[in-house]
């Protein structure tokens, strides 16, 4: 009869080995998250300013004239749609990009937002946007973890493990976020 320390060790070790991807993208991008109120963990906007010189009488802007501009700026991507804010100013939306047009001057701020490198990436899959079966796969990602945790407490033997230290830190473990929320509500 194999010992149940033996099997707890394998499980513990094969599920860690699984669960090291995962924990990274998580870990990082819950991080970036925790921070939303300062910064969008997802995307990076940039403002660009020109001028492209008076744009023909205010109110009487067609689709011609807005493609003019867009061209003038040497914008790429999909047109989608416009309004003027007041008489002498017009927002242009295009895929990714808000341009804001004062037709008289014809001084113009772009908010240009791309997405940040690996972070987006990663906000995607932790926020759960792809849905239907990443929800299974990070529903048994989370399993994974019960599981690590649990068998993690069984590793060590003795004064170290959960009989000695380990029940402490255990103890510690537990009652941090308890304390919090006692605190907090």
């Amino acid at each position: 009869m194999i010992k149940w320390r033996k099997w707890n060790k394998i499980i513990h070790r094969d599920f860690g080995y699984l669960c090291v991807g995962l924990t990274i993208i998580y870990a990082v991008s819950g991080v970036a998250v925790n921070h939303i109120d300062i910064w969008n963990p997802s995307f990076s906007t940039e403002i660009v300013e020109r001028n492209i010189g008076p744009v023909s009488g205010s109110g009487k802007i067609g689709d011609e004239d807005i493609h003019r501009i867009l061209n003038k700026l040497k914008v790429e991507g999909d047109y989608k749609s416009s309004f003027f804010e007041d008489r002498e100013t017009l927002k242009i939306f295009v895929d990714m990009n808000t341009i804001t047009v004062n037709l008289i001057t014809g001084e113009t701020v772009q908010e240009i937002i791309t997405s940040r490198p690996l972070l987006y990436e990663f906000n995607f899959l932790h926020l759960n946007h792809p849905k239907k079966m990443w929800t299974y796969l990070a529903d048994i990602y989370a399993v994974m973890l019960i599981v690590l945790a649990i068998t993690g407490l069984f590793i060590l033997k003795g004064k170290k493990g959960i009989t000695g230290r380990g029940a402490w830190m255990t103890i510690i473990g537990i009652a941090v976020p308890v304390l919090f929320l006692i605190l907090y509500f």
